[in-house]
């Protein structure tokens, strides 16, 4: 039996993914926004472990949402689900300057990965669009450039790959790879989405519990359990370090070795 973390949990993905593995037993706990989507998901979600609250677009509650989770750890995989998708419009979160596409898709994961007690799985939730996008050293918080909602997106999802990659070069000990879910029909992707939205949560779930040696791997992409090739500049290990270093700088949190 595994205990499972999954953020981005009360609905979509998050929730599909959540749901499997309670029905086998294992012990997952969620995560929820804000009060409401928590009691819902308690009504909803028979057999949950526990929900942790926190709206991850400020790295002040990014912190607070680490603290809760490590308070009810530690866990044997955390699964990166939380995002928002291309269709946004531009937005600030105002307390740290940072764009809310970039702080809920990237920075979220990335100091939940750094401030967590490790476990032995770690799952980052990626995007085929990502093949099209750069990494975006040179302006993360799309302060330099006019704003374009599926780029911004895009990048986000390549720099969760690139997170992913880094992850699985530093921390030996631990199972760490993304994947792509296929643009599925969820809130985010759109009721005109053609992919099968049963099979969007059964690669997460698989990478966190399976014996299967296939999914005990680690530095690999995914698509519907099968391993896939990401964008090949996701590979270069110092764009990997050089990333890492600028997350580093801009959240004052160190990732440990």
């Amino acid at each position: 039996m595994a205990r499972i973390f999954i953020t981005g949990s009360t609905q979509g993905l998050g929730f599909m993914a959540a749901s499997e593995p309670i029905a086998k037993g294992h012990d997952v706990v969620v995560h929820a926004r804000h009060h409401q989507a928590a009691d819902a998901v308690k009504r909803s979600l028979i057999g949950v472990r526990g929900i942790v609250e926190g709206d991850v677009v400020t790295m002040r509650a990014i912190r607070s949402l680490a603290d809760q989770a490590n308070d009810v750890g530690p866990f044997d995989a955390i699964i990166h689900n939380v995002g928002i998708g291309y269709r946004e419009n531009r937005r600030i979160a105002t307390e740290d300057g940072l764009s809310h596409v970039f702080a809920i898709n990237t920075v979220a994961p990335f100091m939940l990965t750094a401030l967590m007690e490790r476990p032995r799985r770690l799952i980052y939730l990626s995007s085929g669009l990502h093949r099209g996008a750069s990494a975006g050293l040179d302006d993360l918080s799309w302060t330099k450039r006019r704003w374009n909602g599926t780029t911004a997106y895009s990048e986000s999802k390549f720099q969760d790959v690139l997170l992913a990659f880094a992850i699985a070069r530093r921390w030996p000990e631990v199972f760490s790879n993304a994947l792509e879910p296929g643009w599925v029909a969820t809130r985010m992707g759109g009721k005109g989405a053609p992919d099968d939205l049963d099979q969007g949560h059964r690669t997460q779930v698989w990478l966190a519990v399976s014996d299967d040696a296939a999914a005990k791997v680690s530095g690999e992409y995914f698509y519907h359990q099968g391993r896939r090739d990401p964008h090949p500049l996701t590979r270069d290990t110092g764009l990997q370090d050089r990333f890492v270093e600028a997350l580093e700088a801009i959240t004052g949190v160190r990732l440990r070795v």
